[in-house]
């Protein structure tokens, strides 16, 4: 069992490259350590801010920095980083066009028992309304990885939502097929296409297996890049099957099965069933306990697609 978190996976890219780049610049919001960014703090110190608790600074100074030639990496808890500095991620950042990577840490419902006031079920559908901001949302560690590696090399500014805890891998060091703002078709199949993100991913893959085992093909795609949308890889997902199944970690409004539903309706009329968060505050847990209550697991996918076929 995996146990590096995406954030951990972060860190070690940025460090890695932080050796030879003295352009990139980490900055928290009093959140180092909870974005296992301490390391970097502590190994260069000259390329780190600690902002404090004022996550409107953070991505003000974020792209000043950028205006000046660094690449800033501004971390943050994904609830706040997405709610209280939304107006500076629109306009310091997206609108001025900077190049300023935010990363919303401990992004969905990671925070568990704290509640909705820490929750970031909104954030799929704030970010990617602003125009000119990508948004994604790696499923783990190694496609983290190639993510912050090609964030590096451009000079545009996204959001890039990880979990808390450790999850399951995907994919191996050795197989982690990537490219930048395409989707990731990790099965293909005849009878139900299964579009996931984040940590949905391992879920809809686990049941595209079981379903397999009871006779039902199903393509699964990984939709780490929500902005800009793989249009592409949803129309060829869903053209050859019956239903569409989409996975995701966030509220029912807005988010990947939205996006997914337009391009579907547009291109490929399909039937589209979103499993999601409800529209409410969800019940107090840990992660896995409040995916498991509502279904967001591979058991809560197979049921669902069985019943929609």
């Amino acid at each position: 069992m995996n146990k590096i978190p995406n954030r951990q996976a972060i860190c070690e890219v940025l460090m890695e490259k932080a050796k030879d780049d003295k352009d990139i610049v980490v900055l928290c919001s009093d959140s180092r350590g909870s974005a296992s960014l301490t390391p970097f703090a502590e190994a260069f110190p000259e390329q780190f801010v600690e902002v404090g608790i004022a996550e409107q600074d953070l991505v003000g100074i974020s792209a000043g920095l950028a205006k000046c030639g660094k690449k800033p990496f501004a971390a943050s808890p994904a609830c706040f980083l997405s709610t209280r500095s939304y107006e500076q991620a629109k306009v310091d950042c997206a609108y001025s066009n900077t190049n300023v990577t935010l990363i919303g840490i401990s992004g969905g419902i990671s925070y568990g028992a704290l509640g909705m006031s820490h929750h970031s079920a909104q954030d799929i559908a704030a970010m990617t309304a602003i125009p000119n901001m990508r948004v994604y949302i790696p499923s783990d560690r190694f496609q983290t990885k190639y993510l912050i590696e090609a964030l590096l090399k451009d000079e545009k500014p996204s959001y890039v939502r990880v979990g808390r805890n450790a999850v399951e891998d995907v994919y191996t060091e050795e197989n982690c097929p990537f490219e930048m703002d395409k989707a990731t078709v990790l099965t293909e199949g005849t009878d139900v296409a299964i579009i996931a993100c984040g940590e949905m991913v391992k879920p809809a893959y686990d049941a595209a297996k079981n379903l397999k085992e009871q006779g039902i093909s199903a393509t699964v795609v990984d939709m780490y890049c929500l902005k800009p949308l793989d249009k592409e890889a949803i129309i060829n997902a869903a053209k050859n099957v019956k239903a569409v199944v989409t996975v995701e970690e966030h509220a029912p409004f807005g988010g990947l099965g939205a996006m997914v539903s337009q391009v579907v309706s547009a291109e490929c009329p399909k039937k589209v069933i979103n499993m999601a968060l409800p529209d409410a505050p969800v019940i107090t847990g840990t992660s896995k306990e409040v995916f498991n209550h509502y279904g967001l697991n591979a058991e809560g996918i197979v049921k669902t697609v069985k019943e929609n076929l």
